[in-house]
């Protein structure tokens, strides 16, 4: 799964911009600050960094001149609308891009896979079966005709093909899609989203062969 780290000292941001990454199917950490950030640099391994500008331990321009200095790890900033001098200096240190505070959720997701994609660190097309799930334009299609998902059965159908083979429980599942959209999340709602999309996506839903159901623990995509 693609790893992103986020460094923002908004909480709120933070929350929020998880929840949504999360659901496209990206693995998140964050910090709040440039001493945080610099320590989980060096701790783990990460794909893309996601930057704010103005923190309030430390700045973004020092760690992205650290994280340039030791490696070519993709970096997009985040900073306030307009500020020009952000944005220069930002791609001066090396950033491959920037997006403005308030962004688009949808903007800031189409803007981190196309850095990912020219790095070849995303695979933007997903697979099984007959099944393809284009996640730069978030298009799945059976067999070659559309699957209109909602939301919460697109964010569903991602998190499973991100955990291929593995048996995710009805608590991890539950963990995933809560609150996503703004709607409450329960042990019985989240059957019926599993029941509505493999409606959507199996040829014979009352015998799935895509999401298939371990007794006992939960449920698995493909063998």
């Amino acid at each position: 799964m693609t790893k992103l780290l986020l460094v923002e000292d908004d909480p709120a941001i933070v929350e929020n911009l998880s929840a949504i990454l999360k659901g496209e199917g990206f693995q998140i950490r964050s910090a709040s600050g440039q001493k945080k950030a610099l320590a989980l640099l060096e701790e783990e391994a990460f794909d893309l960094l996601l930057l704010d500008v103005s923190l309030k331990d430390g700045n973004g321009f020092a760690v992205c001149s650290a994280v340039k200095a030791a490696s070519d790890l993709p970096v997009i900033f985040l900073t306030a609308s307009g500020d020009e001098f952000s944005v220069v200096t930002g791609l001066e240190l090396g950033a491959e891009d920037y997006i403005s505070k308030p962004f688009r959720p949808r903007e800031l997701v189409s803007r981190i896979r196309n850095v990912l994609r020219r790095r070849g660190k995303v695979q933007a097309v997903l697979e099984i079966g007959d099944l393809r799930v284009d996640t730069v334009r978030a298009l799945v299609t059976k067999d070659g005709e559309e699957c209109f998902l909602s939301a919460l059965e697109y964010r569903l159908l991602l998190f499973f093909l991100n955990h291929k083979g593995q048996v995710l429980s009805r608590n991890q599942l539950l963990e995933e899609i809560w609150d996503a959209a703004g709607e409450f999340v329960n042990d019985n709602t989240l059957t019926v989203y599993i029941k509505r999309l493999r409606e959507k996506i199996e040829t014979d839903p009352q015998n799935p062969e895509i999401i298939r159901t371990v007794r006992g623990l939960g449920y698995k995509l493909g063998e």
